[in-house]
């Protein structure tokens, strides 16, 4: 037997909000949270703008400050997230066989952060002088890993590494887990702290940000014509998965059933979508496929809508290929507009914000929208959030390497 999933705990760290009430508020708001760099001096770089996560506290979530310098700060956003969602979801862990719960958080890149500070060390002073937590605190595994010891959960534990695709494919596996009967619940999602000297100008090289700095609010701007590139960001989101029985039996709060999991591969190219978007579209399809749903009964998507001038105009193209005449009457948003793009974790979030419009009826704006581009002909929510029946979304999330994945969600019954 198949086993129902739903979600029953978020929890998000982000550049609109260190946890789900204000992030939510800020997205109904329409609020940005890109700003000039403050995590070093950018004068140097063509990009000098970011969505930096701001006034997180460590020592809110159990982490000491000894613990705090052993863990770098993609860690500590996935176990403040994860401390949250639990919270949220009304976890007893003492009631709860922990072999039983597990783990499936990623990361795009990992710690950046770390090997920079590392290397310094190692030309300045020698191999003898390096850390011995160096390996630790940079390899992407170390998220998931540190929440199970944290919580103490020993059901399966794994990471995923997709670029820009991560959390979807971690929401994607977890809902597999689960369905197979593994796990009766799984924390999952992405994390991500990558905006450093050489996060920054690896992009910058890339030509993929955005350089209207003089205006940062402004900058992302998905779908526009005016857009010209990404605003990295950090952050983490996480959901709690689980199997509808289990939830009912402890009276869980739920949000909304996940209903559906598709990926794919571009097979194209390592850093531009296939021209014809048919990668993209073959992941809504499979996905649509898996929740047994038509594609008229999809109310809403949130897009990957990176604000870049190729992403754009293939996502949009992809959609259509999918949802047919429907796509002009669906809703379609990119709330990178507001938070930037958080990499391995913008899937994380932007589920959690499809959670929301669901539970709440409320459809987040892509900001920033002022130039319709005939590339990009849908119906975007421009500007202003929409008070709308969401009984059925989509979010998509398309990574370098051709990965793509969509999740399907649906209102519980």
């Amino acid at each position: 037997m198949e086993h129902r999933v739903v979600v029953t705990g978020l929890g998000v760290i982000s550049p609109i909000g260190n946890d789900v009430a204000s992030f939510w508020n800020s997205l109904k708001e329409g609020k940005s949270g890109i700003d000039t760099i403050t995590a070093f001096d950018p004068s140097a770089f063509e990009s000098r703008i970011a969505g930096e996560v701001k006034g997180f506290d460590p020592s809110l979530y159990g982490i000491s400050k000894k613990d705090e310098n052993r863990m770098d700060k993609f860690v500590q956003f996935a176990i403040a997230s994860a401390t949250q969602a639990l919270k949220d979801g009304g976890f007893d862990l003492d009631k709860e066989d922990r072999e039983r719960i597990g783990v499936v958080v990623g990361s795009g890149i990992g710690s950046l952060r770390v090997m920079e500070e590392q290397h310094n060390v190692y030309l300045a002073k020698g191999p003898s002088r390096l850390s011995p937590f160096l390996i630790p605190m940079l390899i992407v595994n170390e998220a998931a890993g540190h929440i199970g010891i944290a919580f103490g959960l020993k059901g399966p534990n794994t990471c995923v590494t997709t670029a820009c695709a991560t959390a979807n494919h971690a929401i994607g596996e977890a809902l597999r887990i689960i369905q197979r009967g593994d796990a009766e619940v799984m924390i999952a999602g992405g994390t991500e702290s990558c905006i450093t000297h050489l996060g920054i100008g690896g992009f910058c090289a890339l030509k993929a940000l955005s350089t209207r700095n003089d205006d940062p609010k402004k900058a992302s701007r998905p779908f526009d014509a005016e857009r010209n590139g990404f605003i990295m960001s950090e952050g983490c989101g996480i959901a709690i998965l689980e199997d509808l029985e289990h939830a009912k039996k402890r009276n869980a709060p739920i949000y909304c059933e996940v209903a559906g999991f598709g990926m794919s591969c571009d097979a194209y190219h390592i850093t531009a979508p296939d021209p014809e978007g048919y990668g993209a579209s073959l992941a809504m399809k499979w996905a649509l496929r898996d929740a047994r749903l038509d594609p008229g009964q999809i109310d809403y998507i949130n897009a990957h809508g990176t604000s870049t001038k190729l992403n754009d105009k293939i996502e949009t193209l992809a959609i259509k290929l999918v949802l047919k005449d429907h796509a002009k009457k669906v809703m379609v948003s990119s709330t990178k507009s507001m938070h930037g793009h958080l990499l391995g974790a913008t899937a994380g979030v932007e589920f959690i914000a499809c959670c929301l419009a669901v539970k709440h009826g409320i459809v987040p704006p892509t900001i920033n929208y002022e130039h319709p581009d005939p590339d990009c002909d849908l119906d975007y929510v421009p500007n202003e959030a929409r008070t709308a029946s969401v009984e059925a979304c989509m979010s998509n999330s398309l990574g370098f390497g051709g990965h793509n994945a969509t999740v399907v969600i649906k209102k519980f019954q």
